[in-house]
């Protein structure tokens, strides 16, 4: 079973212009992300898709792959999913280009479920948060889940509402998503759905076109920092300079 890791990097950014090659500590941010990603021992492969020279030129230069795709993509799924299309490959992962403190263990943590459950079409991680201002804030997406781990809905609102505070938990999404190829294509082929487009949050679609979508509870400490302003690229320098896997 044949799986591949694809970054997407888009260098356009309203708050941060050029984001994937920003320097993070004598190294461009898509490097740190390539670098960790390849020490996942679930990746047959990784490379970034890109919808600029710079960064392809960039990553082959520090011994990395790349591949330019259409300039037209409204979201790093379907710039993926451009990648893989001609691809021999079984299970495609796709990693945020804008995480420079990925985890290469979560993405075996999450590979794992669906090289044991071959019904799975899709597979993502989650975090459970213990930080008070997470709880509210629109840029932590929560997820809920069955019994099974099988995801009921994702939201930047908090949920559950915690009416019983004794058994209420809350978890955050981290975006590592994990497809099996022709479900993919056949995500992206799909229209825009309802919630989807309500909450800005692509996985709502596949639960709104009746897919499941399983939920692994990461084992490690998430440094989930997303890098969108000079604010949170400080933060990451300052978590690098104390040396940080």
């Amino acid at each position: 079973m044949k799986t591949i890791g694809v970054i997407p990097a888009r260098y356009s950014s309203t708050r941060l212009p050029g984001k994937p090659l920003v320097d993070i500590c004598g190294k461009p941010m898509i490097q740190h992300v390539y670098e960790r990603a390849k020490k996942s021992s679930s990746l047959n492969d990784v490379v970034v898709a890109t919808d600029d020279e710079r960064i392809v030129h960039t990553v082959v230069d520090f011994g990395g792959k790349a591949v330019l795709t259409s300039p037209t993509h409204l979201s790093g799924t379907s710039r993926t999913a451009e990648v893989v299309k001609e691809m021999e490959v079984d299970i495609v992962v796709n990693i945020q280009g804008d995480e420079p403190l990925v985890d290469s263990r979560m993405i075996d943590e999450v590979v794992e479920v669906m090289v044991k459950d071959e019904n799975i079409p899709m597979a993502t991680l989650c975090y459970e948060i213990s930080e008070g201002n997470e709880f509210d804030s629109p840029n932590v997406v929560k997820v809920v889940f069955d019994k099974n781990n099988f995801a009921l809905y994702f939201s930047r609102s908090l949920i559950p509402f915690p009416r019983n505070r004794e058994s209420f938990k809350c978890y955050e999404h981290i975006g590592i998503y994990v497809y099996r190829k022709p479900f993919l294509m056949e995500y992206i082929e799909a229209e825009d759905t309802p919630l989807h487009l309500t909450e800005s949050l692509e996985q709502l679609k596949a639960l709104e076109l009746g897919y499941k979508i399983k939920v692994v509870e990461t084992k490690y400490r998430y440094e989930g920092l997303g890098v969108d302003t000079e604010e949170d690229l400080e933060k990451v320098r300052e978590i690098l300079k104390k040396g940080v896997d």
